[in-house]
């Protein structure tokens, strides 16, 4: 092998797990090995997982079996697997998996650069120092919390990452001009709750202190929020929000439903009456803000009522875009051995049934856009002769996009008013 083997990087999952493998990709850039984006030239394979569901597990192994026929094809090829996938199951897998080499979990991924020098016997002599990322595109996520203090009945989250940890605001706040200075004109922060920072911090500062120190940075940039609890939707952080014109009016309330009864087995608060009252104050401060959330259908014990009590709710909330997913049992959750299980079936067609109305009031709130004029981060160009990017109301690769009939420069910001909507997509021409 190559004094300086090449390391190729894949990140299955969520953008928190982007974060991660860009943390780790920095670490290899800091050294004398090589990073290539082709797997048939990579020495070692680095593949991210996710573990949250049985599906995301299923596709782990997968991938990884596809690596081992990729390592099977030139010796002296390795295969790290880090993240959630060995956080969950670290007991069992060297026996199930013995084409990997490593298994890394979350807690872990601080050493990779070690573990591939030993596996590889390269040098890890440091060749630049950075500040644990790397250049990114127009849009980078800087994740500003980890693990989670919720007792959901359904997650797997804390036992895969852990307790809740806010990140000190003095690293968050080098993160976020180190970014901005590579390039960056949209910082995305993430955690898996970002409205309860501060919650552990010996100083009382909360998600609002952060919004308002990072945004006012210098530079050319905006700032959105995703993975904020209902409860975190303070007067405090909408008033935030609303005083600076570089953050996004633009909120990601993760629900999961509107029965109280079901939202109590979950182990949450709220119902129906109480999240339209919070989504009536947000439109109240924030007249144009984007609201998604996500819904679960098919938890155990959900009767026709409740799923009646959610559609209703959905109607009434108007969300402009909403992920659903059918309930999962996860093996070591407290949901998976409650009584009353919702047959498979039946939750894979309530799932369905909401996908449609979401869509059905998604769609429409979408089309309603045509005559707004919106500032757009121009991300790149799908074909010549045109552009595509992002309004303050539409997050990274899961809300749409905005296509504009002229090529624009990556990175830049353009004024642009609707003229059309295509499904989620909006297109729009530059006005200024």
């Amino acid at each position: 092998m190559s004094p300086h083997p090449a390391i190729h990087f894949q990140t299955l999952g969520c953008p928190k797990n982007e974060v991660d493998s860009d943390r780790m990709r920095a670490a290899v850039s800091s050294s004398k090995l090589s990073i290539t984006t082709e797997l048939e030239k990579a020495d070692v394979a680095v593949l991210n997982t996710c573990a949250f569901i049985s599906d995301a597990v299923e596709e782990a192994v997968s991938v990884i079996l596809e690596l081992a026929e990729w390592k099977a094809q030139r010796d002296g090829r390795t295969i790290v697997v880090t993240g959630c996938l060995p956080s969950r199951y670290s007991e069992s897998l060297a026996e199930e998996l013995p084409e990997v080499d490593a298994f890394v979990p979350v807690a872990d991924e601080g050493t990779l650069l070690a573990i591939i020098t030993d596996l590889t016997g390269a040098s890890a002599e440091s060749a630049q120092d950075n500040v644990g990322r790397t250049i990114p595109g127009p849009t980078a996520y800087l994740q500003v919390s980890d693990g989670c203090h919720r007792t959901c009945a359904y997650c797997t989250i804390p036992s895969i990452r852990g307790p809740y940890v806010s990140a000190p605001l003095d690293r968050i706040l080098e993160e976020a001009r180190f970014l901005v200075g590579a390039g960056a004109r949209e910082i995305v922060l993430i955690g898996q709750d970002i409205s309860a920072y501060g919650r552990d911090l010996e100083e009382p500062l909360g998600l609002s202190g952060v919004l308002e120190a990072i945004s006012d940075l210098p530079g050319e940039f905006r700032v959105r929020l995703m993975y904020v609890q209902p409860d975190g939707v303070t007067p405090e952080l909408l008033s935030t929000i609303a005083a600076h014109d570089n953050v996004c009016h633009y909120l990601d309330i993760p629900l999961q439903h509107a029965s109280r009864d079901v939202l109590r087995r979950m182990g949450r608060s709220g119902d129906a009456a109480s999240f339209l009252q919070l989504i009536g104050r947000i439109r109240a401060t924030l007249p144009d803000a984007a609201l998604r959330t996500t819904m679960m259908a098919g938890f155990p014990g959900e009767t026709r009522d409740d799923i009646r009590i959610l559609e209703s709710f959905m109607r009434d909330a108007a969300f402009d875009y909403v992920g659903v997913f059918a309930f999962s049992p996860e093996e070591g959750t407290t949901a998976a051995t409650m009584p009353d299980q919702v047959p498979k079936r039946t939750r894979l067609a309530r799932a369905q049934k909401l996908r449609d109305l979401a869509d059905e009031v998604g769609l429409k709130r979408a089309a309603a856009r045509i005559g707004d004029t919106v500032r757009v981060l121009i991300e790149g160009s799908d074909e010549p002769g045109q552009s595509t990017g992002r309004s303050d109301g539409q997050a990274p690769e899961i809300d749409g996009e905005v296509v504009i009939g002229e090529e624009l420069a990556p990175g830049s910001f353009a004024t642009a008013r609707i003229i059309d909507s295509i499904g989620y997509d909006l297109v729009g021409e530059v006005t200024a």
